[in-house]
């Protein structure tokens, strides 16, 4: 029933997030933000370090408690619903795919200002300053891109597979914990533990772009790197994507020096095939856990 569950959930978050509907990532903030107005202000320095683990660990313990429960009366039906509904809430990235179609459009008018605009508040804080070159912002809204759809997709469908409803919470609570803790700037662990949460899924993931991509460039980048193991996350799945990606879609630079007339293009062709190369990986997962299950694994 694992797959079942899962093959659903992806495909109806899928269609949610085409409708810019139901953004579960919202009730984490406001839950942290409630939490954080509910403790003291006086709370000794150790304590409220540790108040967003705690924040993530009442709602982890919750779902876990209810799942033994429901387990216990072999009420299986209502668990798989609750399991559905709760997975639904955990995917997902609505409100992306609307901007990075305006972005397109603005690339192929030339508009690189406008098209900065459309595209400048999904990138990570360090990179929101000022206006950057056309190939420098294509390369960091792709690297962007890569990560959310990793993070709100893959890190929560993996742990889900491997340990239940439970861990699909935990892992999106670690998630949201790196991106919307109201305290941000006062959390530097919350990033650590959503990079600790996401090393496992995403080193199978960079290992998958070579299944769902070119394996030959894949294996000549991951002889040409060293130490992918060590890099975050989002470094490691674009230097794994580079590889594995044909047609120049991460050398903004090689594209337009090769292919010049092509260039007002390139902003949608280059977003394609990392959407393209993404939804190959999920499909080579779902075989994979396909595999598992017939081998009475999962």
């Amino acid at each position: 029933m694992t797959l079942f569950i899962f093959v659903l959930a992806y495909l109806l978050r899928r269609r949610l997030d085409s409708r810019d509907q139901l953004d579960g990532h919202q009730l984490w903030r406001s839950w942290f933000e409630s939490l954080r107005q509910r403790l003291p202000q006086s709370l000794p320095e150790r304590t409220s370090a540790l108040a967003p683990l705690l924040a993530v660990a009442i709602p982890t313990a919750v779902v876990w408690l209810a799942q033994s429960y429901w387990q216990h009366h072999h009420w299986l039906l209502v668990g798989w619903s609750l399991e559905l509904l709760l997975l639904l809430l955990l995917l997902g990235m609505p409100g992306w795919r609307q901007h990075l179609a305006n972005y397109a459009r603005a690339w192929r008018r030339g508009d690189m200002q406008a098209a900065w605009r459309y595209i400048q508040h999904l990138l990570p804080a360090h990179q929101r300053g000022a206006a950057l070159s056309p190939e420098t912002m294509q390369l960091a809204i792709s690297e962007a891109l890569m990560a959310q759809v990793f993070w709100r997709y893959f890190m929560v469908l993996f742990w889900y597979a491997a340990g239940g409803i439970s861990a699909a919470v935990l892992a999106s609570g670690l998630v949201a914990l790196g991106q919307s803790w109201p305290q941000s700037g006062k959390c530097g662990q919350c990033e650590r533990w959503r990079e600790w949460g996401g090393w496992l899924p995403a080193q199978l993931l960079a290992l998958t772009f070579g299944l769902a991509g070119d394996l030959a460039g894949w294996l000549r980048q991951r002889r040409q790197g060293r130490g992918h193991w060590q890099l975050p996350v989002a470094r490691l799945l674009i230097a794994a994507a580079d590889g594995a990606l044909s047609g120049y879609a991460l050398d903004p630079g090689r594209f337009a020096l090769l292919h010049p007339q092509d260039w007002q293009s390139y902003g949608e062709r280059s977003l394609t095939a990392i959407r393209d190369l993404l939804n190959r990986s999920m499909l080579v997962w779902l075989c994979l856990l396909a595999l598992m299950v017939i081998a009475g694994v999962a």
